[in-house]
């Protein structure tokens, strides 16, 4: 029986993987290290035979097997998890169209459900989530030990009906009790405001599939109406997105040069991005807001920008994911998300669990009291999930440009809600004040 289950487990791993050099006969200098795999895995045999015989209730092996998968992979890092072929068909979807939800990108730190950000313009950015927000319960339901597709299924549902979230914030000591009205989530990522004086406001919530394209055609109207002086492009809480879209948007801004490398254990993987100067020449003064809640993509573009000098960096420390995933198909139609490499700045640096550091530290007035930023208490980053990749190498790297294309919508809100927004958010504030100082300055040379 033990050597049935071997073979099963054998079979199983060579199956799941649907790569043929997974199930060769070892390279000689290999032998070692795979006679300790084998070992490995013939004490998963006896573990699962012995929980087929032994355990109290029934044992459903493939429930098992998949729990194993979860563990195996939440012990690589954050990033990495298995995806049912239902999972796996809703991924396929979001990057597609929209969903109905809350409106939070969220993951696990410490086994507790945690808000990374919440997404501008839905019920949860609404109603005040804060990222670093611990989601302890939902519909009364503990969060505690729940997988992250678990709760990302409880946290959607049709359009109009209600969820519960209980949720823990840092300074305070009661628990907050929230009840939302699912809505669409719709793609937007792009949000366009007029400054004044050929001044440009222009946020990017997150980089979905036609993120570019929409903020081309910003430019492009702006362009229309009259000189562009400088824009001011926000990436707070931008949790990223696409890596070809983050790439095309800087694109815009530079002629050439490297936009970002990325270098994963496969050398023939690894990529090299580089700027190819376009038919329109942008070469107006950017200031970019970011803080702890900008990841991934969003350090990517900021990260670029900052080391071609191409605009002023300003707000507080970023979140620090400074990895790939790649999404892997697999027979069953279930999916794999892997982290296949790391990325690094033009300048060669990579920025996993350190973050960008702007060139100007402003902390948002209400970080100093919530957390959101950089303030007096901890916001949740890269460097505090468990099993996070250090930062220990640095280097450029070579390869394909490889981009694509995509598309969304640009929400609308009125000229008042934008004057009180301007009112209330301090690095706004400063960041047009320096935007109109590097414009009249420009003009001067």
């Amino acid at each position: 029986m033990k050597n049935f289950f071997l073979q099963l487990i054998l079979l199983f791993f060579c199956l799941i993987f649907a790569c043929p050099g997974y199930c060769e006969p070892p390279e000689a200098d290999e032998g070692e290290r795979d006679a300790e795999t084998y070992n490995h895995l013939e004490t998963f045999a006896n573990v699962l035979d012995l929980l087929q015989k032994h355990y109290v209730d029934k044992v459903e092996s493939g429930e098992v097997l998949i729990g194993a998968i979860n563990g195996m992979l939440g012990s690589l890092d954050p990033h990495s998890s298995y995806m049912s072929p239902e999972d796996f068909k809703e991924l396929q979807e979001d990057t597609k169209g929209s969903f109905s939800g809350i409106g939070i990108e969220v993951t696990v730190r410490d086994g507790v459900l945690t808000v990374v950000s919440p997404i501008a313009g839905t019920p949860a950015y609404r109603q005040g989530v804060k990222a670093g927000d611990q989601i302890v319960r939902i519909n009364n339901i503990s969060t505690q030990g729940m997988t992250l597709p678990d709760a990302v299924k409880i946290l959607r549902g049709n359009q109009g009906e209600k969820v519960t979230v209980t949720i823990r914030r840092t300074g305070l000591n009661e628990l907050l009790d929230m009840a939302f009205v699912r809505d669409i989530i719709p793609h937007h990522s792009v949000v366009a405001k007029k400054l004044g004086n050929g001044f440009h406001y222009i946020q990017v919530t997150s980089f979905q599939a036609t993120t570019t394209r929409d903020f081309k055609k910003v430019l492009r109207k702006a362009g229309q109406e009259g000189v562009i002086q400088g824009i001011v492009l926000d990436l707070r809480n931008n949790p990223g997105g696409l890596l070809d879209q983050a790439v095309q948007l800087v694109d815009v801004f530079l002629e050439s040069g490297v936009i970002v490398t990325t270098r994963g254990r496969e050398k023939e993987n690894d990529m090299y991005f580089e700027a190819d100067r376009g038919k329109t020449r942008y070469t107006f003064p950017a200031v970019v807001l970011v803080n702890g809640g900008s990841a991934s993509a969003s350090e990517i573009v900021a990260g670029a920008l900052q080391d071609h000098k191409r605009a002023v960096i300003l707000g507080t420390r970023t979140f620090g994911k400074g990895s790939v995933q790649t999404v892997v198909p697999l027979p069953n139609g279930a999916g794999v998300r892997l982290t296949t490499a790391r990325y690094y700045t033009p300048s060669g640096r990579s920025i996993q669990a350190t973050g960008i550091v702007p060139d100007m530290i402003i902390p948002f007035e209400e970080e100093k009291i919530t957390g959101q930023g950089g303030g007096s208490t901890a916001l949740l980053r890269e460097e505090d999930l468990p099993h996070h990749f250090e930062n220990n190498s640095q280097g450029k790297n070579e390869g394909q440009v490889k981009k694509k294309k995509k598309n969304i919508q640009v929400p609308k809100g009125t000229a008042a809600e934008f004057a009180d927004r301007l009112a209330g958010d301090n690095q706004l504030q400063v960041a047009l004040f320096i935007l109109k100082k590097m414009a009249t300055s420009l003009h001067r040379h």
